[in-house]
């Protein structure tokens, strides 16, 4: 893999990737869009910071990966990483997990226990769905960015915070201030530094080396030849992805799985039909309010879309080939799959895959 002479966004995308490499516990972060990589060519630079990090993005995007990436690059790398899912916490439990509790803080306490921040000391404590924390929660956390210092429940001591915070959300904080139900003191200490990572529809030429990475690591040693069929390439390219990267991993993991030859199928994705497609939001009963003109535009760009990556899949890439098939003009194919962001060169037939060792 090279970077372009000269780009410095690619050069420093470039080594933090040779770094991943060698990052203990640390899977590849893998991705050449350039949306991709610009985001996370910032990585080395906030990882040598203490600062906190805001990692935005939907769901299955890789908030947490990239969490990791930060603090294993990061002067903390050898002290723990320690996830915290916000989401799962009540107010009963947030400051006794985070902060800890002293003996006799509150019934049943017949013990002291040590919170995460004390468990994490000199590590980072990564924040998942931070916009799920209610009115209390973000005041409590706040108290401790700002302070760097905290007490257990039930003690009047206070303890100094030696850790590094990163936080994710899915969802847009900045709206949630504007509607007052996040705090904006709490918002703007947690976004000093920002990374906001693209959803998988928007790095479409990812998605075929993000499908042979998991396959790989999901293949089983005794089935060394699994490959993706034609139809299943061209299934996973014009697909969605509602769940981003998380789901595709599920997708390759379940057609590992089920699929009973070598080569796995569109069938053992488990991907939605074209039936339960029509079902979808885009299309539902919801929608039908949107005028004919709209409606007709999402339906012709959801056939464009299959119908482009079936015919590129069909000819391994070829435009010319694929043109000649669709008795179009070479140039209109070429701006309709970039219409529909998708790269020829994603359909070239995935090479020989080698077992991995070690």
């Amino acid at each position: 893999m090279s970077s372009e002479q000269g780009n410095p966004v690619d050069a420093a995308s470039e080594r933090l990737i040779q770094k991943l490499r060698q990052a203990q516990g640390l899977s590849l972060i893998v991705g050449e869009a350039s949306v991709f990589r610009r985001a996370i060519a910032q990585i080395p630079t906030i990882a040598q910071s203490d600062a906190t990090v805001l990692i935005s993005g939907e769901t299955g995007t890789g908030k947490e990966l990239v969490a990791r990436a930060i603090h294993y690059l990061s002067p903390r790398a050898g002290f723990p990483f320690i996830a915290v899912n916000c989401g799962a916490l009540p107010d009963t439990l947030l400051e006794d997990e985070l902060f800890g509790h002293e003996r006799g803080a509150f019934t049943d306490a017949r013990l002291g226990r040590p919170g995460l921040i004390a468990q994490g000391e000199k590590g980072t404590i990564f924040l998942d769905e931070v916009g799920t924390l209610t009115t209390r929660a973000q005041m409590a956390l706040l108290r401790v960015l700002q302070d760097r210092t905290y007490r257990a429940l039930g003690s009047s001591r206070e303890e100094r915070a030696d850790v590094r915070f990163v936080a994710a959300t899915n969802a847009d904080l900045r709206e949630r201030v504007g509607a007052g139900t996040f705090r904006a003191d709490l918002y703007y200490r947690l976004c000093v530094f920002t990374i906001s990572l693209p959803p998988l529809r928007d790095r479409r030429e990812d998605i075929l080396s993000l499908a042979a990475h998991f396959l790989k690591m999901y293949t089983p040693p005794d089935r060394p030849d699994l490959s993706l069929s034609p139809a299943a390439r061209a299934a996973i390219l014009t697909f969605e992805w509602p769940g981003n990267v998380r789901e595709l991993e599920h997708a390759i993991l379940r057609a590992v799985q089920v699929c009973q030859t070598k080569a796995i199928g569109a069938e053992d994705l488990g991907l939605p039909t074209e039936a339960s497609r029509s079902q979808s939001p885009a299309v539902s009963d919801s929608s039908i309010a949107s005028s004919f003109k709209a409606m007709k535009k999402v339906s012709v760009d959801a056939f464009e879309r299959e119908y482009l990556g079936r015919l590129m899949a069909a000819h391994h890439g070829n435009v010319t080939h694929a043109a000649l098939a669709a008795g179009k003009d070479r140039r209109e194919l070429g701006r309709l799959l970039k219409k529909h962001h998708l790269d020829p060169k994603a359909f070239v037939a995935l090479p020989t895959r080698q077992t991995a060792s070690g």
